[in-house]
């Protein structure tokens, strides 16, 4: 290998669970006493693996960036796309933890699970903040128009999340076999997760957000007539 001499060791992974495996055996090359002119990497699959991931992840910073993008040009503000995606830490935690609470490790179906939260989470915050602005005209108060929207987006929003949620629950328990490929339990033990959890705070989060938003409008408005 680059007019090296080199020495392949093949082996086949019988886990379904790539990824540890494929840790553990460099914790055991690391543990190595070799020589300083010898050179030890993991390849095949396993590389294939940290690809796909460093993709993924350029694949959700670029989502972020372009759906932020998108809602400074429909908003013409660059605050209220800020907070409507406060709603994306809220999904990253909760998928993360039912990972953590199901020990299931993080693999390429469970990243495309959070790139599809990301897109079901914004979405919800949108409708809520728009309907919040359109109300804002009815009320002198912002916090009157955050109610009116809340109670008028709670049960669309509710309906979205729960359908979702029972239509993954029987891959998420493993009654669909578990899937194969990228359609497998980890992806959705990660929508399940992040939507149980995101859909709870994002009617907290983004509706405070959004209040906090108003009222400093509000207080410069006064100064600047004061």
């Amino acid at each position: 290998m680059d007019g090296e001499p080199a020495v392949t060791v093949n082996a086949r992974i019988v886990s379904q669970d790539t990824q540890t495996v494929s840790a553990e055996a460099q914790t055991a090359l690391a543990e190595l006493d070799l020589p300083g002119d010898v050179e030890v990497s993991v390849g095949g699959e396993n590389e294939d693996i940290e690809e796909s991931f460093r993709n993924l992840f350029y694949s959700i910073i670029v989502a972020l960036a372009l759906v932020f993008l998108l809602l400074v040009v429909f908003f013409g503000s660059v605050l209220i796309p800020l907070v409507i995606l406060l709603a994306v830490p809220l999904t990253t935690a909760g998928a993360f933890g039912a990972l953590l609470l199901t020990n299931t490790a993080l693999s390429l179906p469970s990243l495309l699970g959070i790139l599809l939260l990301i897109g079901i989470v914004v979405s919800n915050a949108i409708l809520l903040v728009d309907f919040a602005i359109k109300a804002r005209g009815r009320h002198e108060d912002g916090d009157e128009a955050v109610v009116e929207a809340g109670r008028a987006r709670l049960r669309p929003i509710l309906m979205t999340a729960l359908a979702t949620i029972f239509a993954l629950l029987p891959l998420a328990l493993g009654l669909a076999g578990g899937g194969s490929g990228l359609i497998s339990a980890s992806l959705a033990i990660t929508v399940i997760g992040g939507l149980a959890t995101s859909t709870f705070l994002t009617l907290l989060v983004v509706p405070v957000g959004y209040s906090l938003l108003e009222s400093a409008r509000s207080r410069r408005k006064k100064r600047r007539y004061a």
